[in-house]
Protein backbone atom coordinates (compact mmCIF):
# COMPACT_ATOMS: atom_id res chain seq x y z
CA UNK A 1 0.00 0.00 0.00
CA UNK A 2 1.46 3.21 -0.64
CA UNK A 3 0.57 6.05 1.30
CA UNK A 4 -0.63 9.61 -0.17
CA UNK A 5 2.33 12.00 0.97
CA UNK A 6 0.12 14.94 0.66
CA UNK A 7 -3.25 13.26 2.10
CA UNK A 8 -6.67 14.96 0.79
CA UNK A 9 -9.15 16.16 3.23
CA UNK A 10 -9.34 19.04 5.13
CA UNK A 11 -6.96 20.67 7.93
CA UNK A 12 -9.78 19.80 10.66
CA UNK A 13 -10.45 16.13 9.84
CA UNK A 14 -6.54 15.65 9.74
CA UNK A 15 -6.61 17.13 13.49
CA UNK A 16 -9.69 15.30 14.92
CA UNK A 17 -7.50 12.19 13.31
CA UNK A 18 -5.01 12.20 15.42
CA UNK A 19 -6.73 13.64 18.11
CA UNK A 20 -9.02 10.67 18.12
CA UNK A 21 -6.20 7.92 17.22
CA UNK A 22 -7.61 7.36 13.69
CA UNK A 23 -5.14 8.67 11.15
CA UNK A 24 -3.85 5.27 10.39
CA UNK A 25 -7.00 4.56 9.45
CA UNK A 26 -7.86 7.71 7.26
CA UNK A 27 -4.46 7.26 5.36
CA UNK A 28 -5.50 3.84 4.51
CA UNK A 29 -8.48 4.97 3.06
CA UNK A 30 -7.27 8.17 1.39
CA UNK A 31 -4.46 5.70 -0.27
CA UNK A 32 -7.18 2.76 -1.06
CA UNK A 33 -10.18 4.72 -2.20
CA UNK A 34 -10.04 8.10 -2.96
CA UNK A 35 -8.90 9.36 -6.46
CA UNK A 36 -8.60 12.75 -7.75
CA UNK A 37 -10.70 11.72 -10.89
CA UNK A 38 -13.97 9.65 -11.99
CA UNK A 39 -12.61 6.05 -12.39
CA UNK A 40 -14.66 3.67 -15.05
CA UNK A 41 -17.22 1.83 -12.37
CA UNK A 42 -17.29 5.24 -10.99
CA UNK A 43 -18.38 6.82 -14.35
CA UNK A 44 -21.24 3.79 -14.93
CA UNK A 45 -22.40 4.41 -11.18
CA UNK A 46 -23.01 8.05 -12.08
CA UNK A 47 -24.72 7.21 -15.31
CA UNK A 48 -27.15 5.27 -14.09
CA UNK A 49 -28.18 7.40 -11.12
CA UNK A 50 -31.79 8.74 -10.32
CA UNK A 51 -31.24 10.78 -7.28
CA UNK A 52 -28.32 13.16 -6.29
CA UNK A 53 -27.62 15.29 -3.55
CA UNK A 54 -25.79 18.68 -3.75
CA UNK A 55 -24.28 19.98 -0.97
CA UNK A 56 -23.25 23.76 -1.23
CA UNK A 57 -22.78 26.78 1.53
CA UNK A 58 -22.48 30.39 0.71
CA UNK A 59 -19.48 32.87 1.35
CA UNK A 60 -20.09 32.96 5.04
CA UNK A 61 -20.34 28.86 5.34
CA UNK A 62 -24.07 28.99 6.10
CA UNK A 63 -24.78 25.59 4.49
CA UNK A 64 -27.79 24.11 1.93
CA UNK A 65 -28.23 20.43 0.90
CA UNK A 66 -30.69 19.70 -1.62
CA UNK A 67 -32.15 16.68 -4.14
CA UNK A 68 -31.69 17.01 -7.90
CA UNK A 69 -33.52 13.95 -9.33
CA UNK A 70 -34.29 12.47 -13.16
CA UNK A 71 -34.45 9.34 -15.40
CA UNK A 72 -30.84 7.43 -15.46
CA UNK A 73 -28.40 9.50 -17.74
CA UNK A 74 -29.28 13.01 -16.19
CA UNK A 75 -25.91 13.02 -14.56
CA UNK A 76 -23.68 13.50 -17.56
CA UNK A 77 -20.08 12.36 -17.41
CA UNK A 78 -18.18 14.56 -19.66
CA UNK A 79 -14.64 13.36 -19.20
CA UNK A 80 -13.00 11.70 -15.91
CA UNK A 81 -12.44 14.76 -13.95
CA UNK A 82 -15.79 16.71 -15.82
CA UNK A 83 -19.52 16.14 -14.73
CA UNK A 84 -22.79 18.03 -14.97
CA UNK A 85 -26.15 18.16 -14.00
CA UNK A 86 -29.20 20.44 -15.01
CA UNK A 87 -31.11 22.43 -13.32
CA UNK A 88 -34.98 23.03 -14.47
CA UNK A 89 -37.02 25.79 -13.50
CA UNK A 90 -38.22 25.43 -9.82
CA UNK A 91 -39.83 27.50 -7.14
CA UNK A 92 -36.97 30.55 -8.14
CA UNK A 93 -35.29 30.65 -5.03
CA UNK A 94 -31.81 29.52 -6.20
CA UNK A 95 -30.63 28.43 -3.09
CA UNK A 96 -28.17 26.14 -4.39
CA UNK A 97 -27.46 28.06 -7.22
CA UNK A 98 -26.71 30.95 -5.10
CA UNK A 99 -24.50 29.56 -2.86
CA UNK A 100 -22.04 28.36 -5.60
CA UNK A 101 -22.38 31.70 -6.64
CA UNK A 102 -20.65 33.10 -3.38
CA UNK A 103 -18.67 29.76 -3.15
CA UNK A 104 -17.92 27.68 -6.01
CA UNK A 105 -17.47 24.71 -4.12
CA UNK A 106 -20.41 21.67 -4.22
CA UNK A 107 -20.52 17.87 -2.46
CA UNK A 108 -21.97 15.56 -4.36
CA UNK A 109 -23.39 12.34 -3.31
CA UNK A 110 -25.82 9.25 -4.95
CA UNK A 111 -26.54 5.88 -3.75
CA UNK A 112 -27.89 2.86 -5.03
CA UNK A 113 -30.63 1.82 -2.47
CA UNK A 114 -32.02 -1.23 -5.13
CA UNK A 115 -29.44 -2.77 -6.24
CA UNK A 116 -25.62 -2.63 -4.90
CA UNK A 117 -26.19 -0.83 -2.12
CA UNK A 118 -23.35 1.45 -1.80
CA UNK A 119 -22.57 5.12 -2.58
CA UNK A 120 -20.51 7.58 -4.11
CA UNK A 121 -18.88 10.82 -3.11
CA UNK A 122 -17.58 13.79 -5.71
CA UNK A 123 -16.15 16.84 -4.36
CA UNK A 124 -15.08 19.54 -6.80
CA UNK A 125 -15.55 23.16 -8.38
CA UNK A 126 -18.76 24.54 -9.73
CA UNK A 127 -19.42 26.67 -12.62
CA UNK A 128 -22.78 27.62 -13.81
CA UNK A 129 -24.10 27.69 -17.05
CA UNK A 130 -26.93 29.12 -19.44
CA UNK A 131 -28.45 25.60 -21.50
CA UNK A 132 -27.36 27.57 -24.85
CA UNK A 133 -23.78 27.85 -23.80
CA UNK A 134 -23.42 24.45 -22.00
CA UNK A 135 -24.63 22.97 -25.51
CA UNK A 136 -22.38 25.00 -27.50
CA UNK A 137 -19.46 23.36 -25.47
CA UNK A 138 -20.88 20.27 -25.70
CA UNK A 139 -22.99 19.43 -28.27
CA UNK A 140 -22.66 15.81 -27.95
CA UNK A 141 -24.87 16.12 -24.71
CA UNK A 142 -28.52 15.31 -26.31
CA UNK A 143 -31.49 17.02 -26.19
CA UNK A 144 -34.41 14.67 -24.26
CA UNK A 145 -37.37 15.72 -26.65
CA UNK A 146 -39.31 14.21 -23.58
CA UNK A 147 -38.10 15.89 -20.92
CA UNK A 148 -40.86 18.97 -19.86
CA UNK A 149 -39.15 22.09 -19.35
CA UNK A 150 -36.22 21.29 -20.78
CA UNK A 151 -32.97 22.06 -18.12
CA UNK A 152 -33.10 26.26 -18.07
CA UNK A 153 -28.71 25.49 -16.66
CA UNK A 154 -26.09 23.13 -16.18
CA UNK A 155 -23.75 22.87 -13.22
CA UNK A 156 -20.18 22.11 -14.35
CA UNK A 157 -18.34 20.09 -11.84
CA UNK A 158 -14.44 19.98 -12.21
CA UNK A 159 -13.46 16.69 -10.14
CA UNK A 160 -11.13 16.96 -7.53
CA UNK A 161 -12.21 14.19 -5.10
CA UNK A 162 -13.80 11.09 -5.46
CA UNK A 163 -14.40 8.12 -3.37
CA UNK A 164 -17.03 5.37 -1.86
CA UNK A 165 -19.98 5.49 0.77
CA UNK A 166 -19.78 2.25 2.73
CA UNK A 167 -23.13 0.08 2.49
CA UNK A 168 -23.35 -1.29 5.89
CA UNK A 169 -25.96 1.22 7.05
CA UNK A 170 -27.87 1.69 3.27
CA UNK A 171 -31.02 0.15 3.22
CA UNK A 172 -32.39 -1.91 0.58
CA UNK A 173 -35.65 -0.32 -1.17
CA UNK A 174 -37.65 -2.04 -3.29
CA UNK A 175 -38.42 0.04 -6.51
CA UNK A 176 -42.22 0.58 -7.15
CA UNK A 177 -43.93 2.10 -10.60
CA UNK A 178 -45.34 5.60 -10.28
CA UNK A 179 -46.03 8.22 -13.05
CA UNK A 180 -43.92 11.49 -12.21
CA UNK A 181 -45.18 15.20 -12.70
CA UNK A 182 -42.14 16.37 -14.53
CA UNK A 183 -42.53 20.07 -14.50
CA UNK A 184 -45.89 20.57 -13.21
CA UNK A 185 -46.84 23.56 -11.43
CA UNK A 186 -49.92 22.14 -9.93
CA UNK A 187 -49.39 22.72 -5.46
CA UNK A 188 -50.34 19.54 -4.91
CA UNK A 189 -48.84 17.06 -7.37
CA UNK A 190 -45.50 19.48 -5.72
CA UNK A 191 -46.20 18.82 -2.07
CA UNK A 192 -48.49 21.53 -1.71
CA UNK A 193 -48.16 22.88 2.08
CA UNK A 194 -46.90 19.52 3.31
CA UNK A 195 -45.39 21.12 6.54
CA UNK A 196 -48.77 23.18 7.18
CA UNK A 197 -45.77 26.50 7.27
CA UNK A 198 -47.93 28.72 5.16
CA UNK A 199 -50.13 30.14 7.99
CA UNK A 200 -47.34 30.32 10.81
CA UNK A 201 -45.07 33.21 11.24
CA UNK A 202 -42.34 34.09 9.87
CA UNK A 203 -40.55 34.08 12.47
CA UNK A 204 -40.38 33.16 16.41
CA UNK A 205 -40.73 35.65 19.00
CA UNK A 206 -37.96 33.55 20.76
CA UNK A 207 -35.35 31.47 20.55
CA UNK A 208 -36.64 27.85 22.15
CA UNK A 209 -33.47 27.20 23.98
CA UNK A 210 -31.56 30.53 24.93
CA UNK A 211 -35.13 32.31 24.98
CA UNK A 212 -33.70 35.13 23.32
CA UNK A 213 -35.01 37.16 20.24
Amino acid sequence: MSLPTDPPGSAGEHVLQDEYGTADRALKFYSDQVRDRLLPHMIEFLERAEMLFVATADGNGDCDSSLRAGPSGFVRVLDDRTLAYPEYRGNGVHASLGNIRENPRVGLFTVDLERDLIGLHVNGGATILDDAEFRSRYPEVAVDPGRRPQAERWVLVDVHEAYVHCRKHIPRMQRVDQERAWGTDDPGRKGGDYFRVKDTPIAAETHPITGSA
